[in-house]
């Protein structure tokens, strides 16, 4: 099965690389900062952040020397979280924005939440570069443990990828999914450290966070590009775990579905 979606993916490489093109030139065809609203929206959240929380969280960060390090940090934070977030958001409602093309068009349908992670990776990776050039800036150290971010960034798309096509499959047959995720979406976010350290949790507490996938994530962003350490190995194997087995769950799902969601559309 796998082997068979892989070749279809190449065979409609083309395809796949155009869309891409397209939607990005499409969404600011008619804007004159073009690309760099993709920058903008999420550097604008971490300046928000930043100038009401810095005071009060900065000294909650230690071993960084640096007096910028809650920006840092909420910058490490939200690139991983972007690029989860974004996948899920886009792939739920995939097949219903989708629903006229996968009626009237014979291809295979693996090729549009491909298009939905090229899209994404690459706004993320405009993303990485504008945050490189702020902390450099910034005054910030890199070392060779920014390595980790290639794997880091392949795991984290694996995971949104695989909970959005479920999401998005599911979402096709009860459209109350596409109302909930969003809500789910925004607590995950608050309950991730991400805009806060999370040792301001209480220890007694502390513990939950291992059950939040994103956690694990973020961390390791984090500990990469705020501490210039190497992540925490079982917390990215754990994830990646997890990663693998909802991307074959969500592949079977996809498969035995893709026939019901043209008739459902």
């Amino acid at each position: 099965m796998i082997g068979n979606m892989f070749r279809s993916l190449w065979h409609y490489r083309h395809f796949v690389l155009s869309s891409i093109r397209n939607e990005l030139t499409s969404r600011f065809a008619r804007s004159k900062l073009g690309f760099l609203w993709m920058l903008i929206n999420p550097l604008a959240q971490v300046a928000i952040y930043a100038l009401i929380l810095s005071n009060v969280l900065a000294a909650k960060l230690p071993g960084i020397d640096n007096k910028y390090a809650y920006a840092i940090y909420l910058m490490a934070g939200l690139l991983a979280w972007t690029l989860f977030n974004d996948i899920i958001s886009r792939c739920l409602n995939l097949f219903i924005e989708q629903g006229n093309l996968m009626k009237k068009m014979n291809f295979p349908r693996t090729t549009l939440p491909t298009i939905v992670v090229g899209s994404c990776t690459l706004n993320n990776l405009l993303l990485f570069i504008a945050m490189l050039g702020i902390f450099a800036l910034l005054g910030h150290q890199f070392s060779a443990a920014m390595i980790w971010l290639m794997p880091l960034t392949l795991i984290t798309v694996m995971l949104g990828l695989s909970v959005g096509l479920i999401l998005g499959v599911m979402n096709v047959f009860v459209r109350d999914i596409g109302q909930v995720v969003p809500i789910i979406l925004q607590m995950l976010f608050w309950f991730t450290p991400i805009v806060y350290p999370a040792n301001i949790i209480p220890e007694s507490y502390r513990y939950l966070l291992n059950l939040n996938p994103i956690y694990h994530i973020t961390n390791a962003y984090q500990q990469v590009l705020v501490y210039n350490e190497t992540p925490q190995l079982w917390g990215v194997a754990l994830i990646l775990m997890i990663a693998v087995a909802l991307m074959l769950l969500s592949l079977f799902m996809f498969r035995r579905a893709s026939g019901e969601m043209v008739d459902v559309l």
